[in-house]
């Protein structure tokens, strides 16, 4: 066992001196802290202003427009005003949510938005959050607004026909122009042309004459400029919070518009649309009178996916780099004077005990990184960065975790060794790595599933064969599984990873000298069965 650790030893300390170790070591928290912190960067930073040219011929829609946009502004407006509470808040103050009236997630309701607005909007909010605040809290910066409603050029008259209206701002649309705005040049991202006869097209399902409308713009599909409805003109069509925004602004006046005509009271209407039934989602597992499922929940039961994939990822890079440095001391004859010292048994047990040192090393070193950066941004503007790490501290991912990497490389360890003590090249084992690879893409492609139906007859199918059995187990880690399940499968893990090691040791003893052509699969098989003389 002495020379199992020296080289042991040896594989840690040269794999520690490796550039890649150190990229993986660095990588996996560099992407998470961008994962949640580039959204907001982008929304705030990079997210262009969306100017728009509003063409109203009718003269009765654009005021409703102007006020949705503005309603939605100041809907991000008070969202924003929630993060800056939650960060600069004093500890002893309240949270955003009760001082602002936002749900658990930070999100405004439509109770909380009307409110906002009704009491002043951001600055009578900032003058009530005073209080609450840290005293070298900085000054609250308003988002951008997302879009911006320009006039037209003035070579354009909106009277004129649509269709020329759209000819003329085509240019525009296009990038070829540019539109001035408060005396700049600025891109022209969207128009909409609202025809002078809208009202009569409006569809109402009454009457025939939606059946008409359809058939009708069915007709003139090749030229939408000649139809007598709402256009809306755009090259960007990743985009289409503006074309929505828009469009429910729209029907929203037109349905007002109705049930004014139709005698109704749209105050009563309105008070009515905002009148709803108390839903609550229970879990029947949870503690007496803790039985609501909460959005942390939630968090819960899809957190044991991306275990998987960073469970599924070690493994990969792990083992991969097992079998680059046995190949390449295989190739190099290194082995031959490392034999000279030690057994082929010390050897492959040092080379396991080394990489999974290595492994357990990164594993650590990104559940540090993890806990780091969710401590810090769950005091800041992420709400689900504070869920994610209640979640961590309440549950036994982490161990689980723990206990399925170290089986998983090893059973899986065992095989790369085989392959490497075989070939003498790294495009000698690209065969049997391509088998192996297809094999471990199962997890991957049922990582979104199996939360869906833990319990499920595929899930415990795949809980049952001992390759799949880590990354299976632990994608139903939060659904509580049987525990014929849980101790079986463990059960049989443990057995498998055994007896896949007793194997390796037996192809590594005949495989690690050979010279040439490798194996055969079935042979590597025979080499494993045969009995010790």
């Amino acid at each position: 066992m002495k020379f199992a650790m020296l080289v042991a030893w040896r594989e840690f300390a040269e794999s520690t001196k490796a550039k890649g170790f150190w990229i993986s070591i660095f990588l996996m928290p560099t992407m998470l802290f961008f994962s949640i912190q580039a959204p907001i960067w982008l929304e705030q930073k990079a997210t262009p202003v969306r100017y728009y040219a509003l063409v109203d011929q009718s003269k009765t829609l654009a005021p409703a427009i102007e006020s949705a946009l503005e309603k939605n502004y100041q809907r991000r407006v008070l969202e924003a005003l929630g993060e800056y509470s939650r960060r600069y808040s004093a500890p002893q103050s309240n949270s955003a949510a009760n001082s602002l009236g936002l749900d658990n997630d930070g999100e405004a309701t439509t109770r909380s938005l009307d409110s906002f607005i009704a009491k002043g909007g951001k600055d009578a909010a900032l003058e009530r959050l005073k209080p609450q605040l840290k005293s070298d809290a900085p000054a609250f910066q308003s988002p951008r607004r997302p879009y911006q409603v320009v006039n037209l050029p003035p070579d354009i008259t909106p009277d004129s026909n649509l269709p020329a209206i759209a000819d003329a701002l085509k240019p525009y649309l296009r990038g070829d122009k540019q539109i001035e705005f408060n005396g700049q040049p600025v891109a022209l991202s969207a128009a909409i042309l609202i025809p002078s006869d809208i009202e009569s097209k409006v569809v109402r399902p009454q009457t025939n004459h939606a059946s008409r409308f359809t058939h009708h713009a069915l007709t003139e599909t090749n030229s939408p400029a000649s139809l007598s409805t709402i256009q809306f003109w755009s090259i960007n069509a990743s985009d289409p919070r503006l074309h929505d925004d828009i469009e429910h602004a729209i029907n929203s006046e037109i349905r007002q518009r109705e049930y004014a005509t139709r005698g109704l009271d749209v105050t009563a209407i309105r008070q009515v649309e905002q009148t709803y039934a108390p839903f609550a989602t229970l879990n029947p597992k949870k503690e007496k009178g803790k039985e609501a499922v909460s959005t942390a929940d939630t968090v819960r039961q899809w957190a044991p996916s991306a275990f998987v994939y960073l469970l599924w990822l070690a493994i990969f890079v792990i083992v991969q780099m097992l079998l680059s440095n046995t190949i390449e001391e295989k190739s190099n004859r290194i082995i031959e004077v490392l034999l000279s010292s030690v057994t082929p048994g010390e050897l492959m047990m040092g080379k396991l005990i080394g990489i999974a040192a290595i492994g357990m090393t990164m594993i650590s070193a990104w559940m540090l990184a993890v806990f780091g950066i969710l401590s810090w941004k769950a005091g800041g503007a992420s709400v689900l960065a504070g869920q994610m790490l209640g979640v961590l501290k309440s549950s036994n991912l982490i161990p689980l975790f723990s206990v399925y990497f170290l089986l998983g490389f090893l059973m899986y360890a065992g095989f790369i060794l085989s392959i490497g003590s075989v070939c003498n090249t790294i495009k000698e084992a690209q065969s049997y790595m391509s088998v192996l690879t297809i094999v471990m893409m199962v997890p991957l492609l049922t990582m979104t599933f199996i939360p869906k139906d833990p319990n499920g007859g595929l899930a415990r199918l795949l809980s049952w064969i001992p390759l799949y059995t880590p990354f299976t187990m632990m994608n139903r880690a939060a659904a509580d599984p049987p525990l014929i399940d849980l101790i079986g499968t463990l059960v049989l893990l443990v057995g498998t990873t055994a007896i896949a090691l007793w194997m390796t040791g037996k192809i590594f003893r005949i495989g690690i000298l050979r010279t040439g052509q490798p194996p055969k699969i079935v042979e590597m098989i025979r080499w494993a069965l045969r009995r010790d003389s």
